[in-house]
């Protein structure tokens, strides 16, 4: 019996995304969202492309990872229960420049993000082929907690009075009804837990759940958003220290992230540029060149399946 058949595996499987948290070189979880395939043999698999490697190399160092399946837009579930599973993952230096092995996992992909065949177009791959150079990491999953739909509660403390000074990361917070918490526990692995952030004087106020035993350290929040096929997606992480006060927990912010930009006019030009780059680097380090994407691999699993 495997960790994941605890779990209820129909909504497991139907959620688009989850929150993945890996440990960063000084300790901070940071959580991203990212789409998850379910192999057969239990365990799960999640890729990343080499522009934005550093879950890979997080791994490479610490293989502690959780997982939280929370946002179930575009699933078609109603109110489903929230699903955390921490355990152990691992992640080779190597490069897929096809989809050898993972015909699956892109088959859902395209079905589910049916925009991202567009980066398939000739005229595009100049631009797009480090969307498709990937890093594989296979996660085996340790433990398993299904946790109630319910909103989260609010913190019992009091918000930060109008006209009093932002918080760093305020901004990005706000435009979400939720963040995802990323923290330790005792033992220094990754927890997750979905709540409701209060912007204070000192901080964003947080509470947990009693299943998520976190502890006081380096943590962060996620916020992040998409629609119902994967598009239009937006994140931001606020990294900073948590604290337990009389009042419960509390996330002092120390720096903002927001990989994907703020949703100004030129940031998708500024990311297509940057991940170039950033594609270039890895390869670069590691004293290769550039490899080829093997585009005719992929262009027939982004064709529609043929009913059986």
């Amino acid at each position: 019996m495997t960790a994941l058949e605890s779990a209820p595996l129909d909504v497991l499987d139907a959620y688009r995304t989850c929150e993945f948290v890996t440990l960063g070189r000084d300790g901070t979880p940071t959580a991203w969202p990212t789409a998850v395939w379910r192999r057969e043999d239990g365990k799960l698999v999640v890729t990343t492309c080499l522009a934005f490697a550093q879950k890979a190399l997080n791994v490479r160092r610490d293989a502690r990872v959780a997982l939280l399946f929370s946002d179930p837009t575009g699933s078609g579930l109603d109110n489903p229960p929230q699903i955390f599973v921490s355990g152990r993952a691992e992640c080779p230096d190597e490069i897929h420049t096809g989809p050898e092995g993972l015909e699956e996992y892109w088959r859902m992909l395209f079905e589910r993000q049916p925009h991202s065949k567009s980066y398939l177009a000739r005229p595009l791959r100049r631009l797009t082929d480090w969307y498709y150079l990937r890093l594989v990491i296979t996660i085996t999953p340790e433990e398993v907690l299904v946790r109630p739909s319910a909103e989260p509660p609010l913190p019992r403390v009091r918000p930060v009075a109008p006209g009093g000074a932002p918080l760093r990361g305020a901004a990005q917070l706000a435009e979400y009804p939720t963040a995802v918490l990323a923290a330790r526990d005792v033992t220094g692995a990754p927890v997750l837990a979905r709540t409701r952030p209060v912007a204070t004087a000192e901080g964003f106020a947080v509470r947990v759940t009693a299943d998520c035993a976190v502890t006081a350290g380096p943590a962060s929040l996620l916020v992040h958003r998409h629609d119902e096929r994967l598009n239009n997606l937006t994140n931001a992480v606020v990294r900073g220290d948590l604290k337990e006060t009389d009042d419960g927990w509390l996330l002092v912010p120390a720096s903002v992230l927001e990989p994907m930009g703020s949703g100004k006019g030129l940031d998708g030009l500024r990311l297509l540029r940057r991940t170039s780059r950033a594609t270039d680097r890895y390869v670069e380090r590691r004293g290769l060149t550039r490899p080829p994407v093997q585009w005719d691999l992929f262009r027939p699993l982004a064709a529609p399946r043929r009913p059986s």
